[in-house]
């Protein structure tokens, strides 16, 4: 049975459906700071979140099937390893994507449903086939991950206030440095896919540490706004700052060593800093 399971749990990109879902708690908790709302709305919320971001996971496997059979860290995936046939995990993909849009339609508001929705449809026909054109495609594609928390904060609003461009800018440039040392680490697989990502075209990391160091330094500003106009407070605000020194000195170890192993420091770390953020937001709000 877990054999069978397994490739379909692979499908769905659970890792990043799960930080989809993180990202949307983080709006819905500091809108809630702000504005009384009604808490059960929370589970299906999360839920039809994680339903959405899996859909949309499926679907780009299913788009990137030829692709990923080109890189060694993906040619052991379920459609080029053999494992699922393609129609199978757009079947999926689509089925995930309409269960998860009618519980948040059901159950949330019309601006959650809309916004997820965007989120699906920029991430899998604009995000995915732009790889093949421009090293921007990071850029672009850091816009669907940054609506998440905006949907959080519309489940509690009904509408889009500034802290929900707060969070937007947050999510934004964190995708930088997060996305900038996951192509450092795997420069010679998109190389050889045809991506065309800035480590590719970036012989000695110069130009990828620039853009790393300045999204970081723009994510260390936009993450103390909330504490600055007063949306959030000194528990927030004190976090933020510890998090973004954190986040900036180990993005800047990449001055020196411009190897794999730093890459993968800076990813982590970037993983790491998120649900902490997130821990500030909501010890803030409960505090």
């Amino acid at each position: 049975m877990r054999r069978i399971i397994s490739p379909f749990i692979e499908l769905i990109k659970p890792r990043i459906a799960f930080m989809q879902v993180i990202t949307v708690a983080m709006g819905f908790f500091l809108a809630r700071s702000q504005f009384p709302s009604v808490g059960w709305i929370l589970f299906p919320l999360l839920v039809g979140t994680f339903f959405t971001a899996a859909g949309a996971a499926a679907l780009n496997h299913f788009l990137e099937r030829n692709i990923d059979a080109l890189m060694d860290r993906t040619k052991n995936r379920p459609i080029p390893s053999g494992v699922i046939a393609p129609w199978k995990a757009a079947v999926l993909g689509f089925g995930l994507l309409a269960v998860g849009l009618v519980i948040l339609w059901v159950w949330t508001n019309s601006w959650v449903t809309f916004l997820s929705f965007l989120t699906a449809f920029l991430y899998v026909i604009f995000y995915t086939p732009l790889k093949q054109m421009t090293w921007l495609n990071t850029y672009m594609g850091a816009i669907p991950g940054a609506i998440p928390p905006m949907a959080g904060w519309g489940a509690v609003t009904g509408h889009l206030g500034s802290g929900a461009w707060e969070l937007f800018l947050i999510m934004f440039f964190w995708q930088m440095p997060h996305f900038f040392s996951i192509a450092w680490m795997y420069k010679n697989d998109y190389g050889k896919a045809g991506f065309k990502m800035l480590s590719v075209e970036d012989g000695n990391g110069d130009r990828t540490y620039s853009q790393m160091m300045v999204n970081g330094i723009l994510l260390v500003g936009v993450s103390l706004i909330p504490g600055m106009l007063g949306h959030m407070g000194v528990i927030y605000s004190v976090s933020a700052a510890g998090l973004g020194v954190w986040f900036m000195v180990t993005v800047m170890k990449f001055r020196h060593y411009r190897d794999r192993e730093t890459a993968f420091k800076i990813m982590k770390m970037s993983v790491i800093y998120l649900p902490l953020l997130l821990l500030a937001i909501v010890a803030d709000a409960l505090l």
